[in-house]
């Protein structure tokens, strides 16, 4: 490939930086507050504030339950962040981390008609962030935590979930193995691989990998075929430093004793050869995984680049080298396998069977209806996912989380059918979608048409 070719897609995939960097000032921010009620007249505040509003605050100090029929609550989420894991970024504090947050909270809008607040937090103290969590209950119905770094993010999330009387899930960890699930489940057949024999290389051994890991294993994946790569190598029993992953990184030293029995020592590269499949969620690329490792893959190799907000390696490298099916995290190239096709529709639906936490289960549920309905459409090497404009998907995938919620034993509201599910989440997304395009319509302004 020629330098100028290269140059074209290089700058290409840079464009987005330089239009969030035009943009973001424009507006002052992506978000605000609107009432849903009717506003008639004055007269209509005696209904929404006082006196009227001591009536349903009666109600809901009788039975709190009426919170969730009386106010926003059933359909409130809160995005929680100390900015100390951001994207690629790292730890950029929780100031620099709320553009972040603030579109996160648009796609749970767009995407799955959740009302998401952005809450970052100005602690890096774990116990300070799960009482802050613990404190602001009252007001969400679910907690959506997001960019928080290893290892205190799974204490904050293992505390949160079983002490917290409404769902808690970490995105960085679920979320983003639910959708990587749901692209490996159709991967493996476009590849002609068996799901339950892939082999695999993990680079990277931070939340994401740990939870997918752990999710491959629900799902059928034997962890033997496994090797994990952190930092200074691949993960083993034998490992220089086991002392201190026992220690401070336990998840770690559990990856340590399930995967890599033949403990296979070095680096990305070793930990790469003959394997199926490669899943990487690392230091940002590109550079990171050479084309040179993927050609010492078994053949047609399945790549996963998923690093933010630049893979690993550039797809077309990686496809050149012989990769037969390639996803990264970005919306502008083929297979984005990105949690946005994971998180909205999941709180969709245990919101709306009032789920007190988010299963495992629940998780394989979503990646299996995003495979089988990516599947319907017709799965192919630049094909393995839905994309954010096939918004049907979205309803679906929230009736299947709802219906093992149900199964599982965690649903508060158990009569639900997956049709019912389906026609409610229809309806609130396209309630949704049209609000914006109205308010685009109307009232947001185009700065390229001034």
């Amino acid at each position: 490939m020629g330098n100028e070719s290269q140059d074209k897609r290089i700058a290409q995939a840079n464009k987005p930086f330089e239009d969030a960097n035009r943009l973001h000032p424009y507006y002052r921010g992506k978000l605000e507050v609107q009432p849903k009620c009717r506003i008639r007249d004055f007269n209509d505040f005696a209904i929404w504030y006082s006196p009227g509003v001591a009536a349903p605050c009666r109600e809901i100090e009788a039975d709190p339950e009426k919170a969730y029929e009386m106010t926003s609550k059933w359909n409130y989420v809160g995005v929680v962040s100390d900015g100390t894991r951001v994207l690629g970024l790292g730890d950029i504090g929780p100031l620099a981390g709320l553009p972040v947050m603030e579109g996160k909270a648009i796609l749970f809008k767009y995407l799955g008609a959740v009302d998401a607040f952005p809450i970052m937090l100005d602690t890096k103290d774990p116990d300070k962030f799960i009482e802050t969590v613990k404190i602001l209950q009252p007001t969400f119905g679910g907690f959506n935590l997001e960019d928080i770094a290893q290892p205190k993010c799974f204490r904050i999330l293992d505390t949160l979930r079983s002490e917290c009387d409404i769902p808690v899930w970490h995105d960085d960890q679920q979320g983003t193995a639910a959708i990587l699930l749901s692209g490996l489940y159709n991967a493996a057949k476009v590849a002609g691989r068996t799901f339950e024999d892939l082999t695999i290389a993990m680079v990277g051994a931070g939340a994401a990998n740990v939870r997918f890991a752990a999710l491959l294993e629900t799902a059928g994946i034997k962890m033997e075929n496994m090797v994990v790569c952190d930092s200074r190598g691949t993960l083993h029993t034998d490992r220089e430093d086991r002392e201190r992953l026992q220690s401070q990184y336990p998840e770690k030293w559990w990856l340590c004793q399930r995967t890599n029995p033949k403990r296979i020592k070095g680096g990305i590269p070793e930990a790469m050869k003959d394997r199926d499949f490669v899943v990487s969620l690392s230091t940002p690329g590109p550079g990171i995984i050479q084309p040179d490792w993927i050609k010492t893959m078994n053949p047609d190799p399945i790549v996963f680049a998923c690093a933010n907000p630049t893979p690993e390696i550039w797809p077309w490298e990686a496809k050149e080298a012989g990769a037969k099916v390639v996803a990264t995290g970005r919306s502008d190239f083929p297979n984005q396998v990105n949690n946005s096709m994971g998180f909205p529709a999941i709180f969709r639906g245990t919101l709306d069977v009032r789920a007190k936490t988010i299963t495992d289960n629940m998780c394989i549920a979503a990646a299996k209806e995003l495979a089988r309905f990516a599947e319907e459409k017709g799965i192919h090497e630049d094909y393995i996912v839905p994309t954010m404009d096939e918004w049907e998907v979205y309803p679906r995938e929230a009736a299947a989380v709802g219906m093992q919620a149900v199964a599982d034993g965690v649903a508060g509201v158990t009569d639900a059918t997956f049709e019912s599910l389906q026609a409610n989440a229809t309806e609130m997304i396209l309630e949704s979608r049209n609000k914006f395009q109205t308010l685009q319509r109307e009232f947001i302004t185009d700065p390229d048409a001034e």
